[in-house]
């Protein structure tokens, strides 16, 4: 889905995001759920383009910043833009993490860790389930 503009909030009810989304779509990105390891299917995807969001389709990452860490969730090491994602603290499971979350529509992607490359030595471990591949020719 490409929206008409990327900077225009997206807000809905669950019951709409229910009716847009299938189940591991929305219980990734409304219920805050993460995928099992190298199940996802752009873990491993090395197609250039653009990850949108699923929900609202803001563009997200860029292919050319994305990398395998070996962590078996699609890793980028930065966003698309400043304005793509925006970070919260998360202190479930015990522990406490950076969530990123898309910008317009606060659909749940996954955490950014200081562990990735350079050069800004960030991994954003993202859902594949939060992402949509819009593919690009190189």
């Amino acid at each position: 889905m490409t929206a008409s503009s990327d900077d225009e909030r997206v807000e809905k009810s669950a019951e709409q995001w229910r009716k847009d989304l299938n189940e591991e779509q929305f219980r990734v990105t409304r219920l805050k759920g993460t995928e099992p390891a190298f199940t996802g299917k752009y873990h491993d995807c090395k197609e250039p383009g653009v990850y949108r969001c699923v929900c609202c389709g803001a563009p997200l990452f860029e292919s050319d910043t994305k990398y395998d860490s070996g962590s078996g969730w699609p890793s980028f090491y930065r966003p698309a833009s400043e304005k793509s994602v925006k970070l919260e603290d998360d202190f479930s499971y015990g522990m406490h993490r950076l969530e990123v979350m898309c910008q317009r529509c606060d659909a749940h992607l996954g955490h950014v860790l200081e562990a990735g490359p350079g050069p800004t030595y960030q991994r954003y471990c993202i859902n594949s389930a939060a992402l949509d591949l819009e593919r690009t020719q190189k």
